[in-house]
């Protein structure tokens, strides 16, 4: 079923782990061992990357490889990151300008990414809308820089509202904010939290805001903003692998997202992986396969009744919503991903996990990985 599905991963990163790339090695490390714990403990051996495989500099033809020929993805949008905890941002721009050269009717489009606390943040963004002429923009509520951490809100009118006002002068209509998930242990003095996203939807009703990993925490809240504002949006970064690992926990979260401002929200979700700590196949097949258990189901909806989860949803979160938003058309795009590199013949099954990856030797993946359904 799966096959049939238009899957639009709308956060596609190639992130760089490496301990070179590491500007702070408290919050650097600690997000890098994190990661790789979460990508070696996947529940299967076939999927299971061990820490010194997943540690490294990942490229955009890894990304592409994974989502495109190792899973049933489609097509993706590549994520620049201003994570500057990392010397690169840990996803360099340079890196998404190669993804969308090097593979355009697989990497559709891309977003930029600027940190507004660093000086010549206005002519950084510029440069991005010439090279990658982006779908969206890609912020971070902290700043790391040499002098300390600082954090910002999408309400200050001193910080938030200038790069809002600017962005829209350039014809970004879409920011992107990463919210609910700390990086490191460090003070971020509630910056992760998505309250400050209330007075930036409702100062700025033209722009459409997406809360990445929207509710990991601060679910209450964050359903809230999604009955308020029909220009707030969910993308699911990390709660894929939740789906994957802990289909009930899944459950329990997307039914408090819900719960508020009920079946419209199915609208406004939009389907990421951010590709590496998590193989994006298992994610999609479990989500394909998820349902809510009735006894959860039966207690969600505080103003009417919640729909259980149907597949037309689930085409709708997978790709046709952020399809809807950003103009996009799928037909158009299927026709243009039809016969390429990384199609398959039909009923050809998928390789198996990693064994795409150049740089992991036919030897090594066999006395690495199991095969997928052995034990």
């Amino acid at each position: 079923m799966d096959d049939d599905v238009f899957i639009i991963d709308a956060l596609v990163h190639a992130l760089n782990w490496t301990e070179e790339n590491w500007a702070d090695p408290v919050a650097a490390g600690s997000s890098a061992e994190a990661a790789a714990y979460t990508a070696a403990h996947q529940g299967s051996g076939a999927y299971d990357m061990p820490r010194e495989l997943f540690l490294r500099d990942w490229s955009p033809e890894d990304s592409a490889n994974l989502l495109f020929r190792e899973s049933t993805t489609s097509v993706g949008v590549f994520n620049p990151q201003p994570l500057f905890v990392f010397k690169d941002g840990q996803t360099s721009v340079e890196k998404a300008i190669e993804a969308i050269r090097r593979y355009p009717t697989r990497f559709i489009g891309a977003y930029a990414a600027i940190d507004p606390l660093r000086e010549g943040w206005r002519s950084y963004l510029a440069e991005q809308v010439d090279a990658l002429k982006p779908l969206g923009l890609k912020v971070y509520p902290a700043s790391w820089q040499e002098k300390g951490m600082q954090t910002w809100g999408l309400n200050d009118p001193k910080v938030a509202f200038p790069l809002f006002e600017y962005a829209l002068e350039l014809g970004i209509r879409h920011i992107a904010i990463h919210k609910a998930l700390p990086i490191g242990p460090m003070e971020y003095r509630g910056a992760f939290g998505p309250s400050d996203v209330e007075g930036a939807a409702a100062r700025f009703p033209d722009i459409e805001f997406e809360i990445v990993h929207g509710g990991m925490s601060f679910t209450e809240e964050t359903a809230w903003l999604l009955a308020k504002f029909k220009n707030v949006h969910i993308n699911l970064e990390n709660m894929n692998i939740v789906v994957a690992r802990r289909p009930r926990t899944f459950a329990r979260i997307l039914l408090s997202l819900l719960h508020v401002g009920g079946n419209a929200v199915y609208e406004r979700i939009h389907w990421g992986t951010g590709t590496f700590q998590f193989h994006p196949r298992p994610c999609i097949e479990s989500f394909l396969d998820f349902e809510f258990p009735e006894e959860l189901l039966e207690e969600t909806g505080l103003y009417h009744p919640v729909e259980q989860i149907t597949l037309d949803h689930k085409r709708d979160i997978l790709g046709r919503n952020f399809a809807r938003l950003h103009g996009l058309d799928i037909a158009e795009l299927k026709r243009k991903i039809a016969g390429d590199e990384f199609s398959r013949p039909d009923g050809e099954p998928l390789p198996a996990p990693y064994s795409t990856l150049d740089w992991i030797s036919p030897d090594l993946h066999a006395r690495t990985f199991t095969p997928l359904g052995a034990r």
